[in-house]
Order: structure tokens, then sequence, then C-alpha cells
């Protein structure tokens, strides 16, 4: 037994003096490793840090060793391996006419210029009505009603009588008070004998949209009788958002659709902004003037109506010089030079800061800095910015968030700590 309990013991040294020398290798690349103070970190995690390379704990990715640079303190430099993985990408900050679509939303309304209403001027009573519904079209003069007043005709009676011209002039004055035209008078005048009855007639041609009159009733002084709205013209009243009103001008051109007359585009200008933001919905009203020749646009349409706004568009605005815009307020320029255009993904917006990561130019790795910029109106895909950036310069519009989130681990100056602050402690994995 004792032999081959010897032969089982020299197998077993055997096995593992193999093993140690399979694992001298690896130990000694850890030590070398654990021993140049060396970080590796994962590109989708970049809390992750192990003192040796490995996969990482979070995702499974292949470890990257973190760079050590002596970059400024809002700096962040890599190695083109790890720029790939953390798939970083730049473009380039230019100087540009922004072209800007508005979307609003609104209904058709009459003209409130163009809408005439007809009163009772004295009291008395409806003998026949020449027009009998809503929506009937009428022409300035025409007929809308007889009317009997005994006022009226006592009003005639002291015009007929008049024993001077003054007396003449102010039973015509009292006549032209309640409605009755010129001709009229004249017709009293000349046949020498008053009218029982006298005609109301549209003073103006248009739509009848709204009618109170109703044969044979009495009516006291100031009853409503007809309404009448021209609506060759009629207004295209929006709502829009407060933030868009760096856009708008009066004077702007717009485009709108209806539900009535699907593919068919109607046109307008804006004509009224109101001075006022609503409250509870934190948009402005504004208008449009819309030509209405064919008559197919009803008040109380809905419509869809597009306003776009470019350097180009040359429209005036109220308070400025004629040939400045929407997009002159915008852009809030002292001359006529386009704005400068960043792309909305490059900056990192908390607050009131607004951070991008820049592109030096250079440097022996790729490096970005991290800088405080002012930005304008959104435009579109872009931003304007008004200060920190300049022409040419290249921006990080991919991979931001994790350069932040790099330089906040490393306590540098970053999104949500501007002054940088104690390195945090690491993790253990």
């Amino acid at each position: 037994m004792k032999p081959r309990i010897t032969r089982i013991i020299f197998i077993i040294a055997i096995v593992a003096i193999g093993a140690l020398l399979v694992l001298a290798p690896d130990r000694a690349e850890q030590e070398v490793a654990e021993g140049d103070g060396t970080e590796w970190t994962c590109s989708m995690h970049p809390q992750v840090r192990q003192p040796q390379p490995g996969d990482c704990p979070l995702c499974g990715m292949d470890l990257i060793p973190v760079e050590q640079t002596d970059g400024g303190e809002r700096e962040f430099s890599v190695s083109e391996e790890a720029k790939a993985l953390i798939e970083i990408e730049v473009q380039t900050v230019v100087r540009r006419t922004p072209d800007v679509e508005l979307r609003l939303v609104g209904r058709i309304l009459a003209d409130e210029r163009k809408v005439s209403r007809i009163t009772a001027w004295v009291a008395g009573r409806i003998e026949k009505l020449h027009v009998g519904f809503t929506g009937q079209t009428v022409e300035s003069g025409d007929p809308m009603a007889e009317f009997y007043s005994p006022e009226l005709l006592s009003a005639q009676q002291e015009l007929i009588g008049a024993p001077s011209d003054a007396m003449r002039d102010a039973a015509v004055r009292k006549l032209e008070l309640w409605g009755v035209t010129e001709e009229q008078i004249a017709a009293v005048e000349s046949r020498g004998s008053a009218e029982s009855v006298m005609t109301i007639l549209a003073p103006v041609g248009g739509t009848v949209v709204e009618k109170s009159a109703i044969e044979g009733a009495h009516l006291m002084r100031g009853a409503p009788l007809f309404t009448i709205a021209d609506l060759s013209t009629v207004w295209l009243a929006l709502d829009a958002y407060e933030s868009d009103l760096g856009w708008l001008a009066e004077g702007q051109p717009l485009q709108f659709t209806v539900d009535a007359y699907p593919g068919e585009e109607f046109e307008g200008s804006i004509s009224f902004i109101d001075p006022v933001v609503s409250v509870s919905t934190r948009t402005v009203s504004l208008r449009a003037d819309v030509p209405n020749e064919s008559g197919k646009l009803k008040p109380g349409m809905l419509a869809r109506a597009t306003v776009h706004v470019s350097g180009a568009s040359g429209m005036g605005h109220q308070g400025m010089a004629p040939g400045h815009s929407g997009y002159a307020m915008a852009t809030a320029t002292d001359d006529d030079s386009p704005p400068l255009l960043v792309p909305a993904s490059a900056p990192l917006i908390t607050g009131r800061r607004a951070i991008v990561y820049v592109e030096v130019e250079g440097a022996d790795l790729p490096t970005y800095e991290g800088r405080e910029i002012t930005l304008g109106q959104r435009a579109g895909d872009y931003y304007i910015v008004l200060d920190g950036l300049m022409e040419g310069e290249r921006v990080v519009t991919n991979g931001n968030f994790k350069i932040d989130s790099e330089l906040q681990i490393q306590a540098k100056p970053s999104m949500m700590s501007p002054e940088g602050g104690a390195k945090p402690a690491g993790h253990d994995h």
C-alpha cells in the first residue's frame, strides 16, 4: 500500500506545480496592472472603477483604461478606442439663417370691422319682413322690413309743415338720427305727405347672420332686428405658445387648411397679436386677415395653420423698422448677419445654465472642454447661440452626457456641479 500512496502523492504534486506555472503569468500581469496605478472603467457605465482589466460587472463589456491627463479642470481626454466606444460625435457651429415652422390651431370668425347691426331707432311695430331667414344675402340699400312708428309719422309731418328753414333742418336731422335715409326724406318732401310705414334698408351688403325681427312684433327703442356681416374678408383666430412669440410678427404670411376642403390651402397674414398672455394656458391670441371672395370659408370652421419663419421673410413688426420680422426678434442681433446655430442635442440644459463640450484643437488625444453658453430661441433642430461659442468650433452632439458623468466622477466642474466637488468613493465590484 505504501508504494501506491507514494505514487498518488507524487501525481498531486505534479498537478499543483503545473497549475502554479499556468497561473503565474496572469498573476504577474495583474500585479503589473495594479502596480502602475491604471484604473479601468466601462464606456457605458463610467461609475465603474477597477484596478485591473476585465468585464464590466453591470453590462459585461470589456473595460477600458481611464486616460490620465493633465488637462484643465473642465477638460476630458480619451483614447481613440474609448472615443469610439463612447460613440462621441461632433458637429460644427455654423452661422446661418434658421428656418422655423410653427403649427397653430384656430377657427374662422367674421371680420368685426365689417359687421353691421340694425336696431329699432324708435318704438313701433314690424308690419312686413323682406328678409325671412338667417343666411340670406343682401345688397346695400335692399329693403329689410316695413316699420310703423307714431314718432316717425309725427316727424314726417313736422318736416312737411315746417314754417322756416331752421325748423325744417331740425326735422331732417331728427329723421336722419332715426335711420331714415336722405332719399327717403327727399321723397317725403316731394310727395308732400307723410307715410304711415317706413322701409328699413340694409346699410351694407353681406350675409344676414342674425335675425331677431318677427313680423307683427311690437318693439321698444333699441331692440335688435338684424345683424349683417360682410364675409368677403374673414378673420382667422389662432393661439400661439408663449415660447413661440419671438418668431411671430404682424404682417407675416401664413397658410392654413380646413376640414371642409381637404388638400386645398388658404392664405392670410397676421394682423394682430394680443399684448396679454393667458395665465391659464400660457398662450397668446393672434388674428390673421383672410380674403374670402369665393365664400368657402364660414365662421366657426376649425383651421390648422402653418407659419414659416426665416430671415428672408422681411415682414414689419410693431415698434420695429420695416424689413424686420419675427426672425429678427428671436435672434436679437444688432445687424442683419445670420445668428450662430448649435444642434439642439449639443447643450446640456439645467435650470438657467446650458453646457456644451467643445472639441479642443491640437490636443494629442481627443479632448473636450466644458463651456457654459447663453442660448436664444430654439429654431427647429437648432438653438440660437447668443454668447459662449464661435463660428467653426466643433461641439459634442452625442456622448456629451457620458463626458459630463466622467467629469462628475473626477470631481471636475460639470452640468450638475458647476464648481466641481469631492471625488466620490470607488465601487468595489
